[in-house]
């Protein structure tokens, strides 16, 4: 019941935000699976979200940024009065989150098909920096899927073994081609894979806090057609 309560309440926060650009069903069928990751599996600190230790998190469907910036402002990254300013002039929070501007966002994302590639990297450098327990979170949507640069990124993720990868899909069934089977298309490129429901917090967490010994990890979630 207490995560329940804490989703109205980021829910509540997300309400703040107002615009055409909040893209309100994108953005809120990500909204369980975003507080799931920072309210239970991700190791972040927002006094200093930067640190050298923190897990990675890339909103690679950076153009329903809503729930996001809710769930930052809900743990505390930047001021939750900020979200009432949301795509006003001077406001950090524009239609795609900035790095630059945003405490907790580690990537600048908009351009479908580029966060899964920079996850890919983004993990390399965790190994390369010897940082072995951190890992990297990338957030696709299904649609997003139809772009061939995801897929050239998991083979690349496969080959070099980046255990320290997750790749989570919100699948609202968007997508204009047909992704089913997930599972098939994801063990074929090498990756494990599995399909949650993507309002169900537990099988989320445990979904999301798998870290397969000798391949990249990929979980799907799904919100039924007409669910946001």
């Amino acid at each position: 019941m207490a995560a329940r309560v804490d989703v109205e309440r980021v829910r509540a926060l997300m309400a703040r935000a107002t615009g055409d650009e909040k893209h309100d069903e994108s953005s809120t069928s990500t909204l369980d699976a975003l507080w799931v990751l920072y309210d239970r599996v991700l190791r972040v600190d927002p006094s200093s979200p930067r640190a050298e230790t923190r897990d990675r998190f890339i909103l690679s469907k950076g153009h329903g940024p809503s729930a996001y910036y809710a769930v930052l402002a809900a743990k505390g990254f930047f001021p939750e009065e900020l979200l009432d300013g949301f795509l006003e002039w001077g406001n950090p929070l524009g239609s795609h989150p900035d790095r630059n501007q945003v405490p907790g966002v580690e990537a600048s994302t908009g351009s479908l098909g580029h966060g899964l590639a920079l996850g890919v990297g983004s993990a390399l450098a965790l190994r390369a920096k010897g940082l072995r327990e951190q890992r990297v979170v990338v957030l696709c949507g299904d649609a997003e899927l139809n772009e061939g640069s995801n897929w050239e990124a998991m083979m690349l993720a496969a080959h070099l073994v980046l255990t320290n990868l997750t790749l989570l899909v919100i699948d609202n069934h968007s997508s204009s081609l047909a992704m089913d089977p997930w599972e098939a298309r994801f063990t074929s490129f090498g990756w494990d894979a599995g399909v949650v429901d993507g309002h169900h917090h537990a099988a989320l967490e445990e979904a999301l806090s798998r870290r397969p010994v000798d391949r990249p990890n990929a979980v799907v979630a799904d919100i039924p057609e007409g669910e946001w």
